[in-house]
């Protein structure tokens, strides 16, 4: 059958992708073969596919076809996250379009929306991922409220509670008003921005001094309930005992003293407000002072404030300001360049608050996860995040997990109703139904007359990490029965390939999980990707514009086009600056591989002819670079350097196979070409293939195909990855230096303009011939007719040098010396001039001694250069004179 000239990925990607489905092969049970088990980080259930998941999956999926390969029962589990915030928020502006309120409609009725936006939309970047090419066991597909993980996750919170390590309480938490939720201090992004610094006057009560205070916030004046200063600041001793009047409120707090004031900072004077900073609210337990919130959960300000009330607290800020200095208590205002936090789902300005949480201890459930990253019983790839990793793990704080949502797991905490005393209580039941709780509380009360309509459940629902940390457990249903088939086949599993910037958020807490509850780590590698940016190192966004679609990419470029666009530039840890210009040359290299394939088959076999000596030698050479290149990329496999994989092979197939080794054995126009080497390219080609699999799927299964004919289940995604053996160093470096030769005799040809079709002599000047094996590959690719060994240099000839051996040329019928004698002369003057210039800065003391090291080494070695072709030249002319 007849190939296009060019490789068209059109109908080819969907037609293996579908035949790998429908046989099976992505789909794992447990067996007698190694289990190689990774777990796909889920993406939110509202999310397409992004340039980031592109290059995190393409990784996953090299991974486990090369593992599937080399006969290991690989299982790529797949699936999708809740994720509550981002989908609540989608659902909350779905009903917006439908003139619906979420509070308008009762907890039930909006999980009902939930869940009819979650069945048609939740699953568009699974499906978006097999045009990618992954293969995923899409048959065991979960998602983090599936009934099984969500009973895991509900078990584990009655377990870590009944252990003492879930807790409820009043804490400061970061609140984002726009989700309405706490979040954790990992979803916290601080970013340095343009504020204002506002000097306002805080007036002494009973004399007619004052007090300047800074503040970037003076909204906040509000639900000031101190002011503070260091006691060792002698500017304030004196007024010990003294109360101050509140800008605004005019309400009188007392002045405290303090160390944790900087007297040099500012005025040394602090406005305290305890509701709405985490060191204001630790002064404040401290001084027992009075706590006074003054804003609603969606950051506008409540009854408390006085002035402003369901304002908005930016806009509030620019009333107080004027208000302040209508009053004459605002003195200045400064530009001031402070860092704010912001919530990483809705990119809202997160508001210190003051609420009621269940938050997780983590001390103890920290100390085996970060001993066993340290001990390398998980090994990082890059290890360089092991130090980032231990930084934050000696440094954890309890975990906040409520968050004031309804779409999630509903936190299994149960209230009899109007006997919820305190807030900061114990006054709780934890059960996994409300049933139990009834019973529970009927137990606890003595009141057997309770109902179950006299018992409610929290309304907050967990944190998504909290599902997520147990996702390479819950998903093989560990938890609930940690003792099933799957979980002791499976677990732990192989590699899990991520971003850093989730190391906290979910591999450090997954690790946790794992010691906690199995008493193993949940993987035993972690590779670490970089981020994609584009070519001004930003990194890529919708909102920036500057993200291509990567359905596009495929479109126009193949999948695996766009897989080797993504990889060949993207070290383990370090950023990839993504240009499209990447999945051009991807493309261009699967037409390579193409027309490798075309070339071979255009040739005629010859049953009956020898194999000639330079297609032996061809095919000794390619076959010791085969196996040597095997040999390397298993080392880059076992430091995961992915990228380095690829361009190792990339290497071999281009370079080593297509530009020397075809080269050689090609027969001559209109001859045909023997079998025994025709056999030994196509085995050749058979191994590269396997070689390239993992990283471009479907070309490499067509032309699979294309070979021969194969039995209905000799597929390449299983067949046998190639494994290394004996390689000859020597030859390899015999062969080396033959393609130096080969290369300077073609340069020759050119820079003397002897065509190449013209076929010259070649003399050579070598006491040893040890290094004569390659001289037949030499002749046929340089169109040499004779090579002769010499003992003295022939006069009346053209010399070469390579390494320490000289090669000599006859003159050409088609070299006309004395143009050649010119142009020699032109290069020789040209060199000199350049020489001149050097040695004018060299000779200038002043540049010598005040320009770096670096730059003066350059000068030197640019004198050398120029020194050496004058040499060169001189020898050249010499020759033809």
């Amino acid at each position: 059958m007849e190939l296009n000239k060019n490789y068209d990925p059109t109908n080819i990607e969907d037609k293996w992708y579908d035949k790998w489905m429908k046989k099976g092969y992505f789909h794992s049970e447990p067996d007698e073969r190694e289990a190689f088990t990774m777990v796909i980080p889920p993406p939110n259930v509202t999310g397409v596919l992004h340039m980031g998941h592109m290059l995190n999956n393409t990784i996953q999926d090299v991974l486990v076809r090369t593992a599937r390969m080399k006969g290991k029962n690989a299982c790529w589990l797949p699936g999708t996250d809740h994720a509550s915030i981002a989908t609540e928020s989608k659902v909350v502006n779905k009903l917006k379009e439908l003139g619906i309120k979420k509070s308008d409609i009762s907890r039930k009725e909006f999980l009902e929306y939930a869940w009819d936006w979650k069945e048609e939309h939740g699953g568009i970047i699974l499906e978006q991922l097999k045009k990618l090419g992954a293969s995923c066991d899409w048959e065991r597909t979960k998602f983090t409220m599936d009934e099984d993980l969500s009973e895991s996750v509900i078990d584990t919170f009655i377990d870590l509670h009944k252990k003492g390590l879930i807790y409820r309480g009043i804490r400061m938490v970061n609140w984002d008003p726009q989700a309405i939720t706490a979040v954790s201090d990992e979803e916290v992004i601080h970013k340095e921005v343009n504020s204002k610094l506002y000097y306002v006057k805080y007036n002494i009560a009973g004399t007619n001094d004052f007090l300047t205070i800074a503040t970037t916030r003076p909204e906040t004046i509000l639900g000031d309930t101190a002011v503070c200063v260091n006691p060792k600041d002698e500017r304030y001793k004196h007024l010990k005992g003294k109360e101050i009047i509140i800008p605004l409120v005019n309400r009188k707090v007392p002045l405290i003293y303090d160390e944790y004031v900087d007297m040099e900072f500012g005025t040394g004077a602090l406005k305290i407000t305890p509701a709405h900073d985490i060191h204001d609210y630790e002064i404040g337990i401290k001084h027992k002072l009075q706590t006074i919130n003054i804003f609603n959960d969606n950051g506008t300000l409540n009854d408390n404030a006085q002035l402003f009330v369901g304002i908005d607290r930016f806009k509030a800020r620019k009333l107080a300001t004027a208000k302040l200095e209508e009053n004459g208590n605002l003195l200045k205002v400064e530009d001031y360049k402070n860092k704010l936090g912001y919530s990483e789902r809705t990119n809202a300005v997160i508001e210190p608050k003051l609420s009621i949480q269940w938050f997780v201890k983590m001390d103890k459930l920290a100390k085996p996860a970060l001993e066993n990253v340290m001990n390398d019983s998980i090994k990082f790839h890059p290890a360089k995040f092991k130090n980032m990793y231990k930084h934050w793990m000696e440094n954890v704080k309890d975990w906040c997990i409520s968050r004031q949502l309804w779409w999630g797991h509903q936190i299994p905490a149960f209230y009899i109703k109007n006997e919820d005393k305190t807030l900061g209580g114990d006054d709780y039941i934890i059960a996994k139904s409300k049933d139990e709780a009834l019973e529970i509380a009927k137990e606890k009360t003595g009141n057997n007359n309770l109902t179950i309509n006299d018992i409610r459940q929290d309304e907050d629902v967990l944190d998504t990490w909290f599902s997520s940390w147990l996702w390479p457990i819950s998903t093989f249903d560990g938890i609930r029965n940690p003792e099933n088939k799957d979980i002791k086949y499976y677990y732990p599993t192989n590699d899990l390939v991520t971003a850093p910037e989730i190391i906290f958020f979910w591999v450090a807490r997954m690790i946790m999980a794992g010691y906690e509850y199995l008493g193993q780590p949940p993987f035993k590698n972690v590779y670490f990707t970089g981020i994609v940016r584009d070519q001004q190192r930003r990194k890529m966004s919708k909102s920036l514009g500057n993200s291509p679609s990567p359905l596009k990419l495929i479109k126009k470029y193949g999948a695996d086009g766009v897989r080797i666009g993504m990889l060949l530039s993207s070290p383990a840890g370090n950023d990839l600056l993504f240009d499209e210009g990447l999945c051009e040359q991807g493309r261009n290299f699967n037409n390579k591989i193409w027309n490798a394939f075309r070339l071979t088959q255009s040739w005629t076999v010859d049953e009956s002819k020898q194999q000639p000596e330079h297609s032996k030698l061809a095919t000794k050479y390619f076959d010791s670079k085969l196996n040597k290149s095997i040999s390397i990329i298993e080392d880059h496999y076992s430091k995961y350097r992915i990228s380095d994989v690829l361009m190792t092979i990339y290497k071999l197939f281009w370079d080593d196979y297509s530009s020397w080794y075809l080269e050689i054995i090609k027969p001559p126009f209109g001859e045909k070409i023997d079998k025994k080497t025709f056999d030994e390219a196509v085995q050749f080609f058979e191994k590269l293939l396997q070689l390239l699999h993992p990283f471009v799927p479907f070309i490499t299964e067509e032309l699979w195909h294309h070979i021969k004919k194969r039995n209905e289940n000799n597929d390449i995604i299983i067949s046998k990855y190639p494994e290394s053996k004996d390689f000859d160093e020597e030859l390899l470096a015999k062969f080396k230096h033959a393609t130096q030769v080969i290369t300077a005799i073609r340069d020759f040809r050119n820079n003397n303009n002897i065509p190449n079709k013209e076929k010259i002599e070649l003399k050579i000047q070598l006491k040893d011939k040890s290094n004569t094996e390659f001289d037949g590959v030499v002749k046929k690719l340089c169109l040499i007719e004779t090579i002769e060994y010499i003992d003295d240099k022939p006069d009346n000839i053209q010399s070469l040098v390579v390494h320490s051996t000289e090669y000599f040329i006859p003159f050409s019928d088609s070299i006309n010396i004395d143009e050649e004698i010119e142009k020699i002369n032109k290069d020789i003057e040209y060199q000199k001039g350049f020489l001149n210039i050097v040695m004018k800065k060299l000779n200038n003391d002043k540049f010598v001694q005040n320009a770096p090291e670096k730059v003066v080494e350059i000068e030197k070695k640019k004198k050398a250069d120029a020194e050496k072709k004058i040499e060169v030249l001189k020898k050249k002319r010499s020759s033809l004179n």
